[in-house]
This record gives C-alpha cells, structure tokens and sequence, in this order.
C-alpha cells in the first residue's frame, strides 16, 4: 500500500481540528510527510507550508464573515510576518536538518506551556502604539522563525494575542488570517528556492484540508467557547512536541 494514500484522511481531521484553533496545522503536516518519507526540506516544508496556507485561509474566511477576526491587530501583525518570512527560509537552507528539528519541537512545546500554564493575562483593547509594537516585534520575529521551521507561526501568534487581552476565541480567529498571509510568504520562498513537489500527493492532501478546514472553522465559531479553544490548543501542541522529541530526536 502507497503510505501517501492514508494523507488526506490523516489531513482531514487535522485541518478540522487545527482549523478551531487558529493554526494552520503544519506542526503535524510537515513531521507526518516526513516520516512517511519525504525530504524534510525539499518535500515535507513546501507541501507542509502550502497546507497551512489552505487550512489556515479558509478558516479565516469563515471567522470574517462570523466577525470573529479584530482587523486592528491581525493587519500589522500579518504585514511584518510576511516581510520577515523570507529570511527565515534563507535560514532554513544553510541549516542541517536534525537541528531544525529540535527547534521545531521546541518552539511547538513552549507555546503549548503557555497556553495550559493557567495564567490569566488582564483583559482590555490594545492601544494603537501597542498595535503597532506589537506588529512590528512580534510580527517580524515570528515570521522569521515561520519560515525558518515551515510555520505559519500560529502556535505563537494565539498565545500572544491572548496575552496581550483578546479572548481566546478571538485570538484565534486573528491567528487564522495572521497565519495565512506569513504562510504565503513562506511558501512562495520555499517552493521558489528547494521545493520538488509531487503533483498527485499534493492535489489530494491539498482538497482533504480544504473540506476539513470549513467544517472544524464553522464548528468553532457556531460553538466552541475561548476556553475549550485555549484547552485543546495547548493539549495538542504539547503532544506534537513530545512525539517528535522522543520519535526524531531521543530515537533517531
């Protein structure tokens, strides 16, 4: 049996679960298509960062028309990531892959810890300078380490948005556009610079998403409340990190 055959099921429920949270789901794309064999570079990252972009744009279509998205922090926000995104990806190919890997867990642990620490951050509207700060630092950092690690950056941009007073449901429905325009960005990068796809893997993983996409965004915003959002956000990002530590790092 072909291993990529069982992709687009896998990807479904991916996409339906990832699409509620924000995330565009490539903390789970890009290690699955690797250990079914794909080069982590030049295969798993380019079709990883493209699923992101589907998974993560047709969640937010569906949360602007719900008026979840708060428009006055996702625009700076999104603007810095994709112009930092490139550089990441510039990263990306002059590092060997075991350490990207590492990162990749790393960078997907911290968030999670985050987002379960229990901490509750004061409630209120950002400023307009603390939009623009927060655009500028936050956006041009993530977007670097977005392309570096073939991340649309979500797992970090719904933490900060949470900390910085939305809910939980709202930080993530800004995530959702945040993450698809970085994730754009760094696909393009990719696909422009190692990416070697494979067509007929890519049609249907890329169509599995998509389905999943709509049902899990319209099933958080017609009922999931910023707590539920916030528990399983943190509780899948902490499994993530530990498969891929103890799969491709401790037993590698």
């Amino acid at each position: 049996m072909n291993t990529f055959a069982l992709a687009p099921p896998i990807f479904f429920v991916i996409a339906f679960v990832f699409s509620m949270l924000g995330m565009g789901g490539s903390q789970l794309y890009i290690p699955i298509l690797y250990w079914m064999g794909m080069d982590f570079k030049t295969e798993a990252i380019p079709l990883g960062m493209l699923l992101n972009v589907v998974n993560s744009g047709s969640a937010a279509i569906t949360f602007g028309r719900k008026k979840l998205i708060v428009w006055r922090v996702a625009i700076p926000f999104a603007a810095a990531m994709i112009l930092f995104a490139p550089l990441g990806v510039w990263l990306n190919v002059q590092l060997p892959v075991k350490p990207l890997l590492v990162f990749f867990a790393l960078f997907t642990a911290a968030a999670a810890v985050l987002m379960l620490s229990g901490w509750k951050p004061k409630r209120g509207d950002l400023s307009a300078r603390g939009r623009v700060i927060l655009g500028l630092t936050a956006g041009s950092g993530l977007g670097t380490v977005a392309g570096l690690i073939g991340r649309g950056g979500g797992s970090f941009v719904v933490p900060l948005l949470y900390i910085a007073g939305l809910e939980a449901k709202f930080a993530a429905a800004t995530s959702a556009f945040v993450v698809s325009c970085s994730g754009i960005s760094s696909f393009i990068s990719h696909l422009a610079s190692a990416a070697q796809p494979q067509w007929g893997v890519w049609a249907s993983t890329v169509l599995a998403v998509l389905l999943g996409s709509q049902l899990g965004s319209h099933f958080m915003a017609g009922r999931l409340k910023s707590r539920a959002v916030k528990l399983i956000f943190g509780w899948v990002l902490l499994c993530v990190a530990a498969l891929i530590i103890i799969k491709d790092v401790i037993l590698a």
